[in-house]
């Protein structure tokens, strides 16, 4: 992935990356979700959730040490928010960091990290003052081999087996102050302006394995006889279909509309969190409908639709449950969340002749 330059695809060229846009990452990462999903789950992490979180808050010298070889696949990275007791409840996570002179001290301990095992580079998120909550919250750029950084990996996983997933534990880290992404106190705001990232790729490859479950339903349809006929011809197999067809032509519409949005630099948090779980939703749908029409077939490793739902299943969990999807919209709906005009990382690969208008939502 790394030499066909899709780990730095949405980077521009000036960081190592190859300066193409959020329309071009997102048919990336469906068709690499297509095919599996732990290669999406590489986009997700490695350039959604740390690599663009550079480009935005990063500052120069961290895009020089950090962000340059990730875009050039040379070092790997990933993002490590959730903990053991912590998941969509971000303030209340337990890791600290504690300032000693021209360094800080981390202490304590993430989970369910995509990546963790083999990555070289971990954007990391810890408390100043566990008293704030997630106003208390600090970024910082860790890198293997620093005294006191362990990982380990997780056995037992339902689905993505084919990727890395794993714990990190932080004792006594000294992490130096230049390594600090943002000032203190605003790591809550870029975890969430990360989260913002990772959850398009998400939903962008949750349209590739939707795609992948329609594709082989209507092959197995046309080939699998009953009754005298091709099941594809049974109207309730039909309708299976048919809902695949359309939860992917609406997935990708939402997809695409976000993509929009973020390549003219404006906010999308509403219309991201609606695709990614709206997308999900359907790629699970799907998985589980394909798995009825290969009908006991559906249900061994004999043919892949097994694998698409145990992938599909833990979309609708990370990066947002669905029950925070679904708060989120209905109180945009109520008026009762409206998000302040905030700039996203624009790609160099836009083209646009008019200036960007700020706004919300």
């Amino acid at each position: 992935m790394g030499e066909l330059g899709l780990l730095g695809l949405p980077i521009p060229e000036e960081y190592g990356g190859s300066g193409f846009d959020y329309v071009s990452l997102a048919l990336a990462c469906e068709e690499l979700e297509y095919v599996d999903t732990f290669l999406r789950v590489v986009m997700s992490v490695h350039v959604g959730l740390n690599s663009l979180a550079l480009l935005q808050w990063g500052t120069e010298d961290q895009k020089r040490r950090f962000l340059i070889p990730q875009a050039q696949g040379e070092k790997i990275a990933t993002f490590g928010l959730t903990e053991p007791n912590a998941g969509s409840d971000a303030g209340s996570i337990g890791s600290t960091a504690v300032l000693q002179g021209d360094h800080y001290v981390l202490n304590g301990a993430k989970m369910w990290i995509s990546l963790a095992d083999v990555a070289d580079h971990f954007l990391v998120f810890a408390s100043l003052d566990r008293g704030l909550k997630h106003r208390g919250l600090t970024a910082f750029m860790l890198e293997r081999g620093m005294d006191g950084l362990t990982t380990g990996t997780i056995k037992g996983k339902l689905g993505v087996r084919a990727g890395n997933t794993g714990e990190l534990a932080f004792n006594n880290v000294q992490v130096p102050i230049a390594n600090r992404v943002g000032e203190e106190g605003e790591g809550f705001k870029i975890a969430m302006s990360c989260i913002d990232q990772g959850r398009f790729t998400v939903g962008a490859g949750a349209c590739g394995l939707t795609r992948a479950c329609l594709d082989a339903s209507v092959k197995y349809a046309n080939e699998r006889h009953a009754f005298g006929q091709p099941i594809g011809k049974l109207q309730l197999v039909q309708q299976m279909i048919a809902k695949m067809v359309a939860g992917y032509e609406t997935s990708r519409l939402l997809t695409l509309q976000a993509a929009e949005l973020k390549n003219r630099g404006l906010r999308n948090t509403r219309e991201t969190s609606l695709m990614k779980w709206y997308a999900c939703d359907a790629a699970l749908q799907s998985a589980d409908d394909a798995i009825q029409v290969h009908g006991s077939y559906g249900y061994s490793n004999e043919y892949p639709v097994e694998r698409f739902w145990r992938n599909a299943r833990g979309a609708v969990i990370y990066e947002g449950t669905r029950e925070v999807h679904t708060i989120l919209q209905a109180e945009y709906a109520l008026g009762y969340r409206e998000d302040k005009p905030l700039r996203c990382p624009q790609p160099p690969a836009v083209g646009y002749e008019s200036e960007p208008v700020l706004a919300a939502g």
